[in-house]
């Protein structure tokens, strides 16, 4: 047992050095590795199945609505990147910029993509002409980057994976459905598949996208009470398609220009997992979005019959689950600790003892219940326990965001909150960015969102003073 208890001890506590803790969980569950490029991670087998499953799960709700995938080019001409005056701005510090091909210097520098949006518009203004050409609604899973100062595992590196959305219509109206159509799908997809609740809301003018008109988010909390952004969807209204004269002749035979959103979702939702789910013995992945749902762990393999069992179990649940076997030399000790670590949600548990009573032991990840079942129920009785697992964890983390959230009506009492309670803290704001401003440099929390569902806690600017027009989520953030 001491080998198995080295193995988890090599995980810190996260009430002890939550950073730490999730640095250990990346590393020790195998998900990445550092590499010689500074900010940059190599994404292993293990974190990799999961954004497959990430990209496999959004792709297909995408196509449901009509979504069809492209690629552009991954070099932006600066020329093309000046064109918006407010979202060159946005992007310029983190920009990187190719500067040579080969032994030559360029004639123009080429922009590393931090973010699509242009190329799109000069894509959109050579290939839309007519109101038949409308609506375009395109997707491209691709990498970006950006030069961060400070970077970690998923949840901010220099070279990052997503998916960015742009879309073009003909009026203001359709690209204002579409935005929150979009914010909709990913806030059904974080709830129904990675099990984490969400708050859906608007960003404040300070904090919504470079060059959009409107910027729509979802904000979920982790377990160490910072908040995440996990998905945005911009309205940009027709501000990049004056900047790029991307025009269409509609049916009154009139030039008009297109009204466009963009929306994303990147390979930061894996560092929320870990953050939501996680506890001191690695990582616990939601069965809907586990590359391995189940692995069975024969126990005294080395006696007659044990692993031929193992192996009929796994041909039995391979069409129906995610399913292996750990067949490998090691303590059945250690075996537990390997799958708790990476964060299968399930383990079945089979030997001589189970084989004479005709029954198999299925544990669960989060919660370490053993239930015995009857082998010739196994597939039912698995496909409960996930889909009960499955709801457990996404009420869980419901409850510990909603434990954490706090109202505040005065200033004292907001800034006392925020600093000693780790969570979101409701307040109202009178929306002048000086109170933002104000709240950050005291505090180091930020606007999160106005969320759709508004109600008054109070007349007054938590702040100010002055009438208040919102209510907002603030909490510090990743």
């Amino acid at each position: 047992m001491a080998k198995e208890k080295k193995l988890v001890e090599d995980i810190t506590s996260m009430d002890v050095d939550f950073a730490q803790w999730y640095t250990d969980v990346v590393k020790k569950a195998e998900l990445i590795d550092y590499t010689s490029v500074k900010g940059c991670m190599a994404i292993k087998p293990a974190g990799y199945a999961i954004w497959e499953n990430i990209q496999k799960e959004l792709d297909r709700r995408f196509k449901e609505t009509g979504v069809e995938n492209v690629y552009l080019p991954i070099f932006i001409p600066e020329s093309l990147l000046q064109k918006e005056k407010d979202h060159v701005e946005g992007f310029a510090p983190e920009v990187a910029w190719v500067t040579h091909g080969g032994t030559e210097e360029l004639q123009e520098r080429l922009c590393v993509r931090p973010t699509s949006e242009t190329l799109f518009c000069d894509f959109y203004a050579n290939d839309i002409h007519s109101y038949r050409d409308l609506p375009k609604v395109y997707n491209q899973w691709c990498s970006v980057v950006r030069w961060e100062k400070t970077t970690r595992p998923f949840l901010r590196s220099r070279e990052f994976l997503w998916q960015e959305g742009h879309t073009a219509h003909a009026t203001a109206e359709e690209a204002e459905a579409r935005t929150v159509q979009m914010l909709n799908l990913y806030a059904d997809f974080c709830e129904e598949v990675l099990a984490i609740p969400v708050i859906k809301g608007q960003k404040t003018d300070k904090e919504k996208f470079a060059g959009a008109e409107s910027t729509y988010t979802i904000e979920s909390l982790m377990h160490d009470g910072k908040a995440l952004q996990s998905g945005t969807s911009h309205n940009f209204g027709d501000g990049f398609a004056r900047a790029f004269n991307i025009q269409y002749t509609d049916k009154d035979n009139q030039l008009k220009y297109v009204h466009q959103t963009s929306w994303g979702m990147t390979t930061r939702m894996i560092g929320a997992i870990i953050m939501v789910h996680g506890d001191d013995s690695g990582l616990v992945l939601p069965p809907r979005i586990a590359p391995v749902q189940t692995v069975i762990i024969p126990i005294a393999q080395h006696k007659e019959g044990v692993l031929e069992k193992a192996y009929e179990l796994r041909d039995r649940l391979a069409g129906r689950f995610q399913v292996k076997v750990d067949d490998s030399e090691k303590s059945p000790g250690w075996k537990f600790a390997e799958q708790e670590i990476k964060g299968v949600p399930t383990r079945i548990e089979i030997g001589p003892k189970d084989m004479e009573a005709g029954q198999a032991v299925i544990v669960r990840r989060d919660t370490r219940e053993k239930i015995p079942v009857a082998l010739d129920e196994l597939e039912t009785k698995l496909s409960e326990v996930l889909e009960t697992m499955q709801k457990d964890m996404l009420e869980r983390a419901r409850r510990h965001r909603d434990e954490h959230t706090y109202d505040a009506v005065t200033y004292e009492e907001f800034v006392e909150t925020i600093n000693t309670k780790p969570g979101f803290v409701r307040a109202m704001w009178c929306g002048d960015q000086a109170c933002e401003d104000k709240i950050k440099e005291d505090t180091t929390a930020t606007s999160r969102c106005m969320p759709f569902e508004q109600h008054k806690l109070s007349d007054k600017c938590v702040c100010c003073g002055r009438p208040a027009r919102k209510l907002v989520y603030w909490g510090k953030a990743y």
